[in-house]
């Protein structure tokens, strides 16, 4: 594989307006994922947004990043227009999409959700967790993947859900949003419609499972913190700033 990482990142957040570029131990949030990103050594960093001051703050700090259309409807259709414009010939097969609000990720992570595309059937992998705190069993806002193990720490996605499930004694497992994509896998997905499914439950991932695409996941001991409000800026201040 030579896989390139992309962070989509775009000022038109509505819970925390500008939010890629609040400060976080004295650099914008984004400066923060690029940097985790470039710490997890999997291949080029490029930040994928459609605002001018975004890729400004990418580059003073000695990064990439790319311009595209302000109407991609996801994140996921934003890195695939980026792609083409930073890879048009192709040399790039794998895609890691990293949301642009997970500063304090570990990098190890990233270079986790790699691991199951080194199966020829898989055409996107990601990442879960279990879950540990019983308030989360029932939150709708932590997404639930079930799925089937393949292999020691590895699930074949059967679904994911905001619901609780699967039903019965056992682990739950918490979706990290963090995909790897092979690049045939991207060009497909971003050229189907919203499925039903996905519409419904409000999650992306389930147009390319009911598209028969399969997607795997790594199960993996820490999720990230992902930044939608001040409390969670608040979070992110306090892990990654001096004491």
């Amino acid at each position: 594989m030579n896989p390139i990482v992309l962070i989509p990142a775009r000022l038109a957040a509505t819970r925390l307006p500008g939010k890629p570029l609040l400060p976080i131990a004295g650099v914008p949030m984004v400066v923060q994922v690029w940097r985790r990103a470039r710490e997890a050594d999997v291949g080029p960093v490029v930040v994928a947004t459609d605002d001018p001051r975004i890729a400004a703050a990418v580059e003073a700090e000695g990064g990439r990043a790319a311009l595209t259309r302000a109407d991609h409807p996801s994140g996921t259709d934003r890195i695939h227009e980026a792609l083409e414009l930073v890879d048009p010939d192709g040399r790039h097969d794998t895609v890691v999409n990293l949301q642009g609000d997970l500063p304090t990720v570990d990098p190890r992570i990233v270079g986790a959700a790699l691991l199951p595309l080194a199966d020829p059937d898989v055409a996107m992998s990601t990442l879960a967790a279990v879950i540990a705190r019983a308030e989360e069993r029932a939150d709708p806002n932590v997404v639930k993947l079930v799925g089937s193990e393949v292999a020691p720490g590895r699930l074949r996605a059967l679904y994911f859900t905001r619901a609780t499930a699967p039903w019965g004694d056992g682990p739950l497992h918490h979706h990290i949003g963090l995909y790897a994509f092979r690049r045939a896998a991207l060009r497909r997905f971003v050229a189907l419609p919203p499925s039903p499914l996905e519409r419904r439950e409000k999650l992306e991932q389930l147009r390319a499972l009911e598209a028969g695409m399969r997607i795997d996941a790594m199960v993996v001991d820490t999720v990230p913190l992902g930044v939608d409000n001040p409390a969670e800026l608040a979070r992110a201040r306090a892990i990654l700033e001096p004491a």
